[in-house]
């Protein structure tokens, strides 16, 4: 699941430390695709690292019910085969890009059917203290937290996620996510016929897209 997938489920949460630790595996992610941590059996006294580890660990849960759903299979099996031949000569792997973009298209709906704002989840991200969250990396075994920073306030600064309330710009959002893999991943034919395909599958996806929410909460309410 994407940032906001992520924030939806404690949304109603006011310890930012949680959740930041919801998306920081993403963020982390994002910031450097060489950074590999694993804190989920760690232990803090301190309860903003807690709260960061409780969030990570909730993160790590809520992939692994998302990535093993029919509700994930069924979609990204199907946004694979109708994207595979709108990007015909692009070295971007179908199964990717299916994979991406149900993520973006739930996020989407999120937004437009008004059960987050997305302000809200920013307001949390710019709450936590710096001093904590280098703590916490560093406990987790990060050296050097130089380019988590560096990324970590451009994320909080332009707002990016704003931008997934339209869904012309989901073409733009999965340009930028294949650009950490290639260069030049789509030509603007490309760009034009992913955003007709996601439209579309959008429009499709509007009535049960909260079937995997209400799925997913069941799995972590039974654990």
């Amino acid at each position: 699941m994407n940032f906001l997938s992520h924030y939806y489920f404690d949304s109603d949460i006011t310890d930012c430390y949680f959740i930041l630790g919801t998306v920081l595996p993403d963020l982390l992610k994002n910031a450097d695709k060489t950074i590999v941590l694993h804190p989920e059996k760690l232990e803090h006294t301190d309860a903003h690292i807690k709260s960061l580890l409780s969030g990570w660990n909730k993160h790590l849960d809520v992939d692994r019910y998302f990535h093993s759903s029919e509700f994930f299979a069924t979609h990204s099996h199907q946004l694979k085969l109708l994207l595979g031949p709108v990007i015909e000569g692009s070295p971007v792997k179908p199964f990717f890009l299916g994979h991406i973009a149900v993520e973006l298209i739930i996020d989407n709906l999120l937004i437009t059917t008004g059960r987050l704002k997305v302000e809200s989840f920013y307001d949390q991200l710019k709450s936590c203290d710096n001093t904590v969250i280098e703590e916490f990396l560093k406990f987790a075994g990060l050296k050097d937290t130089t380019r988590f920073f560096r990324f970590f306030e451009g994320f909080k600064k332009d707002g990016y996620l704003h931008s997934y309330s339209e869904t012309e710009q989901i073409a733009y959002a999965l340009k930028r996510i294949c650009m950490r893999v290639w260069d030049s991943p789509f030509t603007p034919l490309h760009e034009s016929r992913i955003t007709e395909t996601v439209i579309a599958y959008r429009q499709l996806l509007l009535p049960e897209f909260m079937s995997i929410f209400d799925e997913i909460e069941g799995k972590l309410l039974a654990r």
